[in-house]
């Protein structure tokens, strides 16, 4: 196929990503490898920077979210080689030793790194720290880490009642609670569990269905006294810890995967793999889901890679169904529901998705925003309070859409164009970069390949 299927403008203000479907169509093939898992690069650069001796990563995921954690962390006193996907080396300080910085900590566009950070923060007694972030971080509720946070003994202040950032933060010697959290959330658990290396005693976590758990396999490797309970749904972290440098290897994110598994299953005659793909089991709820829809999805060369699970995942057009999504999946797959619901589109019958919430306070209203854009290329979607009601099989029509400055709103943007008759102009495409800085030289291999 020719390269002039996806062409990119730079503007000023802007990126514009245009998607020219051809009249007779395109298929998406050929072997790709997507970047390093977002969640454990981050989780790599901070356990490095607060553990005893070097770190080595390999792998880490060069985009925007943790260059801010590895920014936040160097201005902590953390020394970190500069980033690149073969090696990063980090010389930790230890667990309590940070520094007072000397001017603002800023997260950037990540949650992530906002989220966790507080919890380390917050322990280290008679320091004070200002974090803050973008104009849509500084949006985004902060309450849900800083409540179990003052349980524990912290000082927060920040906007409206603390849960808005700019945030303030006065070092405390922490306390050990049992926290029950309202909410599945990685972020949620990892904060408490970060806060609680400097905390004497056990401190445990039970969530009401069990997020992530990448933060627990890596403190463990780490050095760190963490066991689980899968019956309570519970986690529990003994200090104080001391953390061990490590050495780190990041596998694909099946985040990052996401989208081009349901590029395949959805666009005709499709075959396509994805190499190195991390497949921890509290992250492949959308191989499920899609699963669930009928989508011919096989797992090849299953390994062990530095504790995580990887595998390679071939995917190939097939006809899919609607069904309904929700309760316990829902926590595994949270990231991936915008570019699930572009699956189903293309899925005979009805999709219901409930019991996602959460996606009203990411870096976008994610529900509002995806059946908006989604609606405005011809799709039938109703939004829900929790969720997406999707009626397939109505045939999309490339026209200009706007990203909202949502990565994973660009993202999925660009995978219904592949399907969508005519040109699609995706605008403010740069925030891609967010997750996927490569984003669009896939996007062009994959059908190019074709």
């Amino acid at each position: 196929m020719p390269s002039s299927i996806v062409n990119v403008r730079i503007t000023e203000s802007q990126q514009q990503l245009t998607i020219d479907r051809p009249a007779q169509g395109l298929s998406v093939q050929g072997r790709i490898r997507v970047p390093g898992d977002k969640s454990i690069s981050h989780r790599a650069l901070m356990l490095g920077a607060i553990a005893k001796g070097e770190t080595t990563i390999e792998g880490l995921l060069l985009g925007e979210d943790p260059r801010s954690t590895a920014r936040c962390f160097q201005a902590l006193g953390a020394e970190i080689s500069p980033l690149n996907e073969q090696r990063v080396r980090v010389r930790g300080v230890g667990v309590g030793e940070l520094v007072e910085p000397t001017d603002i900590l800023d997260a950037g566009n990540s949650g992530t790194t906002m989220r966790l950070m507080l919890g380390i923060l917050a322990s280290h007694p008679d320091r004070f720290f200002t974090v803050t972030g973008d104009k849509s971080l500084r949006s985004r509720p902060m309450s849900r880490v800083v409540q179990p946070l003052q349980q524990m003994g912290a000082q927060i202040w920040g906007r409206n009642g603390g849960s808005l950032a700019p945030l303030a933060v006065q070092g405390q010697s922490l306390r050990p609670i049992h926290y029950h959290s309202p909410i599945a959330s990685a972020q949620v658990k990892s904060c408490i569990l970060l806060a609680a290396l400097m905390a004497e005693g056990t401190t445990t976590i039970t969530e009401p269905a069990v997020s992530r758990d990448h933060s627990e396999r890596m403190l463990k490797a780490f050095g760190a006294e963490i066991t689980t309970d899968p019956d309570t749904k519970s986690v529990m972290i003994t200090g104080p810890a001391q953390l061990q440098g490590q050495s780190v290897i990041v596998p694909g994110d099946i985040s990052s995967a996401a989208f081009w598994i349901v590029a395949a299953a959805i666009v005709p005659d499709s075959d396509l793999t994805i190499e190195n793909v991390g497949i921890n089991p509290t992250r492949t709820g959308i191989l499920e889901a899609l699963e669930m829809m009928n989508a011919d999805i096989q797992l090849e060369n299953e390994r062990i890679v530095a504790g995580e699970p990887v595998a390679d995942i071939r995917v190939r057009h097939s006809q899919l169904k609607g069904c309904s999504i929700g309760g316990d999946i829902i926590p595994r797959l949270i990231d991936e529901i915008p570019i699930l619901a572009v699956a189903a589109i293309f899925a005979q019958g009805q999709t219901v998705i409930s019991d996602a919430a959460e996606l009203r306070v990411k870096e976008s209203d994610r529900l509002a925003v995806t059946a908006t854009v989604l609606n405005q290329m011809g799709a039938k979607i109703t939004e829900l309070p929790d969720g997406l009601e999707i009626t397939g099989g109505t045939p999309l029509r490339g026209t200009d859409v706007e990203s909202y400055d949502d990565h994973r709103i660009a993202m999925s943007l660009a995978i219904a164009a592949l399907n969508a008759s005519g040109t699609t102009t995706i605008h403010h495409a740069e925030a891609a970069a967010i997750s996927y800085p490569d984003f669009t030289a896939t996007l062009r291999q994959v059908c190019e390949e074709c």
